[in-house]
Order: C-alpha cells, then structure tokens, then sequence
C-alpha cells in the first residue's frame, strides 16, 4: 500500500456521513507505519475501543470502512480464524459489523466479519508479527499468493459493505 495522508483518509470513507469522518481519529503514527507490508490500513479508535476503521486502495482508488466491534480480547479466550488473513488467533479474533454504504446503511443494514483484533492481516500474512503457535496453517501457496489472497478477501469486505 502507498502511504496515505490524513485528508486523503477522511475522504476515503464510504460508510460514514463526512461529519462523522471529520471527526474520527485517525492514527497520529502514519509516517510510522511499514506501508510497503500493507495491504490496507486499519486500526482501532483509542477513544473507543468499540469502533476499528479500514482504509484500502481499490481500483486504484482509497476507500475506508467503519466498523463496529467488541472492545479487544472480550469474553472467553477461543481459537478463531480471521476471514481476511486466515490466521488463527486465541481470543484475538472478533466478529466486526460495518453499516453498508447508502441508504442501506441508513436502514440499518449491515456486513458482519471476523478479524484479527489488532487488524494487522497483514503482517500476520508476511510473518512480521506471530499469534503463536499453530496460528497460521501450513500451506502450499507462495507468499505472493497469499498476499493476493489477502488482497481479494478486503476487496470482497469492501463490495459487501458498498453494495446497495
């Protein structure tokens, strides 16, 4: 992913009113992040552990989904597998919902997801960051072709979210 500027975010968004964007927090650490190993950005709101947004760049153009989740590492420690990156994880997998785009949004409807609760997918992905032992399964595919497939299961979040 190319580095991404903080207007360039709050534009981005796709489920969300451009009042809401405005006003949520978007990461201080940008310049720090390892963009060339993202596939998307995504991170939690510290002011409210209970919001997680995603920001992709998809045919060439950005785009960002809010998300609604349970605060992390809540309720009982079971293994579960994240739907982006297959990775599984000891009570750090959540069920996430995202409001679609428009006015299906509007009438509360919704996207459910599991995902990695610190949204890493894509460190996890590269092996720059373990969930432990057992948390990625063994696999034929290249690192490329996970990576693709890591790509294509965010793009396909985004085509739910956005579909009317």
């Amino acid at each position: 992913m190319e580095p991404v500027t903080e207007p360039e975010i709050r534009a981005a968004f796709v489920n969300r009113t451009k009042g809401e964007a405005k006003r949520l927090h978007v990461p201080r650490d940008l310049a720090d992040r390892p963009w060339a190993d993202l596939d998307f950005l995504g991170w939690r709101d510290p002011q409210a552990p209970d919001r997680a947004h995603l920001v992709a760049e998809l045919d060439g153009r950005l785009a960002g989904i809010a998300l609604r989740c349970p605060a992390p590492h809540s309720g009982q420690a079971r293994r579960s597998m994240c739907s982006i990156c297959l990775t599984t994880h000891t009570g750090g997998v959540s069920l996430m919902v995202a409001p679609k785009a428009g006015k299906a949004g509007q009438q509360g409807n919704s996207v459910g997801i599991y995902l990695c609760d610190d949204l890493a997918c894509s460190l996890y992905v590269r092996g720059l960051r373990s969930a432990g032992p057992g948390a990625r399964l063994q696999e034929s595919l290249t690192l490329e072709e996970k990576i693709a497939r890591t790509a294509g299961n965010v793009a396909g979040l985004f085509a739910m979210v956005m579909a009317g």
